[in-house]
């Protein structure tokens, strides 16, 4: 039986679990049910106490969640329009949904107010991990390790410091099968209610389906239904089909219905799942509005099918058929890929996303270089989630944060014993943690020397040796860097290797910092949308006015956690971001910065402020770059002559 499905547990059976644990370390399955059996079990082995409190377990800080949301910036923006809609269904219900991701780390809550101040006493807010081995039994920690949906309820959870709660929580799933995270619904036990985990099931096949969407837009996407009146509703079945009708992706609905686990669709063609040929399927896709086909699978089940073709499928514009409205709104259609969605409209900007694109599928290494804060990771990410290797990992590795003497373990691995400390398991390394993948080597221009040498024979060999030798591991990465350091400099320095340097340097992009973009109005109204999804938050015309002269010396990292300051601050009424709702060292700030004049001054007044502007902006990346010209030219976007011209008008004026 579903292990959500069997009846909570009574007091005195929840008492005789915890004697049976105390007494032999071990609980019965028949009394708890084999999940919670598992669970308990797997707590007591964690170390943890049922009478004390959880000892140790880690609480992000402010940083780490900021970066945490960052990473998972994909399923928040498809699960917040979803929690938002299940918290109106279920708002003055005396509790709470918690988004976490797939280590138990909540990222995100709502709820009722009066819940979420009671549930904070026992640190489920955002920040706080609530993995099994933290934890024990609970909702989300539990649902991650099972991936599965379930239900703790009250004494069900292993701590008795939380038995107050109940709580439904699902696992979310990509179309590869890869764990994202998880959805929980808690609130008061008295209020249990057995139709709660119905709701989360139904909010997290909102997500999936979401993701589904956008992950393979440009795909040949299957859908399918018992029934045609099912087709295009949230109990459809999904398929994602290659451009040959290899399988790529699909749905939990999909898998209950095929009889397949993802770890198989991968190698399967469509014509040993269905009984129909690609030709019948791409000569569907090819008319327009026409009706379902009736197919069936190979064990003989009749089906109604619909097949939808993508961009790289039929390199025409993706079509529109015919389409039964979905019973619950699902959130809008993402921007065609994440660099698209970068490009909020300055030319240097579009420049550079625009060279990007362009050996997206091609084995070039990238640099990106440009100011703290200036947008490198989330480009690199970007590059990642638009290229031929989005359904890979994408590891990040930042060399300035790494002590000198872990940086060898943590990048290339280690075998067991091979120094003091290291784990009896040994670590495979970052390195080979992204093979097929991305990896990110982030503010690379403070990487050690030694190390430097080492990394340029994996990058030559496409071979890894850990720490401690070994045979010798095959590597398949794609290298995006990053930097704010003039690495040209650092090579005459002798701070950087010159050989590394040009395999790093398959293309270099320098990235505009946020003072000079042209689109920060748009850029704002983007993050904003991403903060407060659904709502029509806007600054204050005062403010866009000294937002456009302030210099953001912190880039896109400072402008990002303004706006998430004054979106937290904002009341549930308010749509305008005004003075009241900025940090106030911001406020301080902009207050002393003057707005642009709205009205023109007279035409030579005009020309001796924009040549002063020139000659201001020329010096300031002549000093940036320590005065290296060709460094202070790729700043500007201008080539070196154009500098030179540029410096001479500024001496004989």
């Amino acid at each position: 039986m579903h292990p959500a499905l069997t009846p909570v547990l009574s007091p005195a059976q929840v008492r005789e679990a915890h004697r049976q644990l105390n007494s032999s370390g071990e609980v019965s399955a028949q009394l708890l049910g084999p999940v919670l059996a598992r669970s308990w079990q797997r707590s007591a082995a964690a170390g943890l106490s049922p009478t004390a409190r959880p000892a140790g377990a880690p609480h992000a800080s402010s940083a780490q969640l900021r970066q945490a949301l960052e990473q998972q910036r994909e399923l928040l923006a498809h699960a917040l329009p979803v929690m938002n809609f299940l918290h109106e269904q279920t708002q003055d219900s005396d509790g709470m949904l918690v988004l976490a991701d797939p280590d138990g780390l909540l990222l995100h809550s709502l709820g009722d107010l009066q819940f979420m101040h009671r549930a904070e006493r026992v640190a489920l807010r955002p920040g706080a991990n609530w993995h099994e081995c933290w934890r024990g039994t609970n909702a989300v920690g539990t649902a991650l390790v099972e991936a599965q949906p379930l239900v703790v309820h009250g004494g069900e959870h292993f701590l008795e410091r939380n038995a107050f709660l109940t709580c439904a929580a699902a696992p979310i799933h990509d179309s590869q099968g890869r764990l994202l995270g998880a959805l929980d619904l808690s609130g008061d036990h008295r209020g249990y209610h057995r139709h709660t985990l119905g709701l989360v099931r139904s909010a997290v096949r909102m997500i999936e389906h979401r993701l589904f969407e956008t992950r393979h837009g440009d795909q040949l996407r299957l859908r399918l239904h018992s029934q045609p009146e099912g087709l295009s509703t949230l109990t459809e079945s999904l398929l994602a089909l290659s451009g040959d009708g290899w399988v790529t992706g699909a749905n939990k609905a999909a898998l209950a219905l095929l009889g397949q686990p993802w770890q198989t669709l991968g190698g399967l063609p469509i014509e040993q799942l269905l009984e129909v040929s690609m030709d019948r399927l791409m000569a569907s896709a090819q008319r327009a509005g026409g009706a379902p086909l009736r197919v069936q699978t190979v064990h003989g089940q009749a089906l109604w099918l619909r097949i939808e073709p993508g961009q790289a499928s039929l390199g025409t514009p993706a079509m529109v058929f015919a389409a039964q409205p979905a019973p619950i709104a699902l959130p809008a259609p993402a921007p065609a890929d994440e660099l698209a969605a970068l490009d909020t409209g300055d030319p240097t900007l579009h420049a550079v996303l625009a060279r990007a694109r362009r050996v997206l599928d091609k084995p070039i290494a990238l640099l990106l270089q440009g100011e703290s804060g200036a947008g490198k990771e989330v480009l690199a990410r970007a590059v990642h989630r638009s290229g031929p290797r989005r359904a890979q990992a994408f590891v990040a590795v930042n060399c300035a944060a790494l002590p000198e003497s872990l940086i060898e373990a943590e990048l290339f691995g280690y075998r067991p014993g091979a120094f003091t400390g290291a784990s009896r398991e040994g670590a495979p390394g970052r390195i080979r943690e992204a093979d097929g993948g991305v990896l990110f080597l982030d503010e690379i221009g403070d990487m050690p020397l030694a190390m430097q040498g080492r990394l340029l024979r994996v990058l030559q060999d496409r071979l890894v040796v850990p720490l401690g030798g070994g045979k010798p591991v095959a590597v398949d990465i794609q290298l995006i860097c990053a930097t704010h350091h003039a690495l040209r400099e650092q090579m005459r320095t002798g701070q950087f290797r010159e050989d590394l340097y040009y395999r790093l340097n398959g293309l270099t992009l320098q990235l505009p910092p946020l003072r000079e973009r042209q689109d920060l109005e748009a850029l704002v109204q983007r993050m904003l949308q991403e903060l407060a999804p659904g709502q029509d938050v806007q600054l204050s015309p005062e403010l866009a006015q000294r937002f456009a002269c302030y210099r953001w010396p912190g880039n896109l990292r400072q402008l990002a956690n303004a706006l998430r300051t004054a979106c937290a601050l904002m009341e549930p009424h308010e749509t305008q971001i005004t003075w009241a709702h900025l940090p106030d060292d911001l406020a301080e700030d902009l207050r002393a910065c003057a707005p642009l004049r709205e009205t023109a001054p007279a035409a030579v007044e005009t020309a001796i402020d924009l040549r002063e502007l020139a000659v201001r902006t020329v010096e300031r990346a002549l000093k940036e770059s320590d005065g290296n010209l060709s460094e202070a030219a790729r700043r500007l976007g201008i080539s070196r002559n154009t500098l030179y011209r540029k410096l001479r008008a500024a001496r004989s004026s």
